[in-house]
């Protein structure tokens, strides 16, 4: 029985892989920068929402205790009572106190110099100062 087309294996020159491969690379060039931008402004606003959350809690904590947690103290005293509280009525966190989107202890001064309580994450860089992801996220 004869063919009336003759058979060809069909698949794809090193010519069209190379033109695809070079369209993914620009196309992966424009997207990936817009892509881990993105990434860093969702870090900001996870630490916003949890400065936002320790502040609640802190309140509670007032309300039951009197006052806030001194330094020394520190945000552990939202998830384990501190010796010399006796009107303590927590836990105030579900879970202990988290370390910010970058890995770092969030700052806890009671009384602070901007409030009743300073609570801050130094950002990314974890020092103090700094611009973008590196700013500051203040309680103030």
């Amino acid at each position: 029985m004869s063919r009336p087309f003759p058979v060809r294996s069909s698949g794809f020159t090193l010519l069209e892989l190379l033109v695809v491969m070079v369209i993914i690379g620009l196309l992966a060039g424009y997207v990936g920068p817009k892509f881990f931008g993105q990434i860093g402004k969702s870090e900001v606003k996870a630490a916003r929402a949890q400065i936002d959350a320790l502040q609640k809690s802190l309140d509670q904590y007032r309300l039951d205790v009197g006052h806030y947690p001194s330094t020394e103290q520190g945000l552990a005293a939202l998830f384990s009572k501190p010796a010399d509280e006796p009107k303590w009525s927590g836990p105030y966190l579900a879970k202990a106190v988290p370390k910010d989107p970058w890995g770092h202890a969030y700052q806890y001064r009671s009384p602070g110099e901007h409030g009743e309580y300073d609570l801050l994450s130094y950002g990314r860089d974890g020092r103090p100062g700094g611009e973008g992801e590196d700013d500051d996220l203040i309680s103030w």
